[in-house]
């Protein structure tokens, strides 16, 4: 009977010093937001746990923000898995378009053959302008720093 009694205390021992050493949720999520507040590029990220499982939530600026939080996550101690919540945001070009579309249209208004559109940050040119007008107006445009220009301009 005595060596049972033993035997059950052992045990007993035994398996709180095991479920003692595991991490705690708290100290999982303080490792993982060190290490992602490491990176500048993962500011916006939310941690949770729950039973050494971690959520990350939030808005990032694309896909390699996102693998990187989640491989960042995956290498702390005590992470069992990883639920990528993540959002990536997506830029707002329309009000880009329409400011940089004001600016062109101010640099295009001397020159009444030049026909000028804009779509996501890319100028397009197309119409007709003298040889010597030219670079001044691509100056012009370039000041602007689109994306990219489409020239389609003819000179005569």
């Amino acid at each position: 009977m005595k060596i049972i009694k033993s035997l059950a205390l052992m045990a007993l021992i035994t398996s709180t010093f095991f479920i003692g050493c595991k991490p705690k949720d708290a100290d999982i999520k303080i490792a993982v937001e060190k290490s992602i507040s490491a990176l500048p590029n993962l500011t916006g990220t939310t941690v949770d746990v729950k039973d050494g499982i971690v959520t990350l939530t939030g808005q990032l600026k694309d896909d390699n923000a996102k693998g990187l939080a989640e491989t960042t996550t995956k290498a702390v101690k005590g992470v069992k898995s990883v639920v990528n919540n993540l959002s990536i945001t997506t830029p707002v070009l329309v009000a880009v378009d329409d400011l940089l579309t004001k600016a062109v249209n101010d640099a295009v208004k001397d020159y009444p053959t030049v026909v000028a559109n804009v779509k996501d940050g890319i100028i397009s040119l197309t119409g007709k302008i003298k040889k010597e007008a030219l670079p001044k107006l691509m100056m012009a445009i370039s000041a602007l720093k689109p994306k990219k220009i489409n020239n389609q301009l003819t000179t005569n």
